[in-house]
């Protein structure tokens, strides 16, 4: 009897344990499913902190109504909406931009970054997202017509160019000296103001600047496709980090090339070549003074329609 009863204790000791067990089992289960949906929330929650230039246009800008925009702008917004992800831009300047990146402070750059070896020692690219060359230009109403005009004067360049690059690289044979500058914007504005007597500057920003007749300058000289300072620009991360958000932004560029996307953007910024550019200066100029030649005219014709009407007055009086 005290066996049979044993057993049947045993028995149900047993029962328990294994119920406690299955329950145990379950509800690792459902722990396992809460940390699996917290980790693709997180996932997809992931915004990039993207760092950028303040002013180069047309690859990033400020328009009138206080907006960056421009090609990196459109590239990067096409691109993550074809990937699926957020981001925050943060324009703090070219060179700001790189150190902010290295120290990890943000997570990528795209700023109309060329692709060097230099800078591969530090950073990882994505696939090039555009070509372009670089170019000198230099006020259109001056006298100075080539690269052999700029004996013994001083020229603006930007802070860590390639058309900064190609300038160094000319001057002793040209006989100029250089002066840096951290932005497109006040570089353009030393050379319209006489201080400098031309600048060097990526041909595609220049060319913008040119075609929408923010500055009367003129190209006189660009480097040719395939030279040491012919570049190609890249979204760029961290060397050895975010590997992630750069093959999605290989993968979203590759989409938007093949829709159509990618040659819209271009289209809607760029204006490039130096003949394109000097053509629509010198159409610019030639539009400035039809408008000063009308409005002289009709002063004129305003003051001799008001002369003759007091004449009349004074007549009839």
């Amino acid at each position: 009897m005290k066996l049979r009863t044993f057993g049947a204790a045993l028995s149900g000791i047993l029962l328990a344990a294994s119920l406690v067990a299955c329950g145990g089992s379950q509800e690792s289960t459902d722990a396992s499913a809460t940390d699996t949906a917290s980790t693709e929330a997180t996932a997809e929650a992931t915004t990039y902190s993207i760092a950028t230039d303040t002013a180069f246009a047309p690859f990033e800008f400020t328009d009138e109504s206080g907006n960056l925009v421009g090609v990196d702008m459109d590239i990067l917004a096409a691109v993550a909406d074809d990937q699926g992800f957020q981001y925050t831009v943060n324009s703090i300047g070219f060179d700001a931009a790189k150190q902010s990146v290295q120290q990890g402070q943000d997570d990528a750059m795209i700023a109309g970054m060329s692709i060097t070896d230099e800078r591969k020692e530090t950073f990882d690219f994505s696939d090039p997202y555009y070509d372009a060359t670089v170019c000198c230009a230099v006020s259109a109403d001056g006298d100075v017509a080539s690269l052999e005009d700029l004996a013994g004067k001083n020229v603006a360049v930007k802070t860590g160019t390639q058309s900064l690059d190609w300038a160094e690289s000319i001057k002793d044979q040209y006989g100029f000296t250089t002066t840096e500058f951290a932005d497109s914007d006040v570089m353009y504005q030393d050379v319209l103001s006489g201080n400098s007597a031309a600048c060097f500057e990526d041909t595609p920003t220049m060319g913008y600047a040119i075609s929408t007749g923010n500055v009367t300058l003129k190209i006189i000289a660009e480097v040719e496709p395939g030279s040491e300072f012919f570049s190609q620009y890249g979204f760029a991360v961290k060397k050895g980090e975010n590997a992630e958000l750069l093959e999605k932004f290989n993968a979203g560029l590759a989409n938007i090339k093949a829709n159509g996307k990618y040659a819209e953007i271009i289209g809607k910024w760029i204006a490039t070549g130096a003949e394109e550019t000097n053509a629509n200066v010198a159409a610019t100029v030639e539009e400035a003074k039809d408008e000063a030649i009308d409005t002289a005219t009709d002063a004129t014709a305003e003051t001799t329609d008001n002369a003759e009407e007091t004449t009349t007055e004074d007549a009839a009086a």
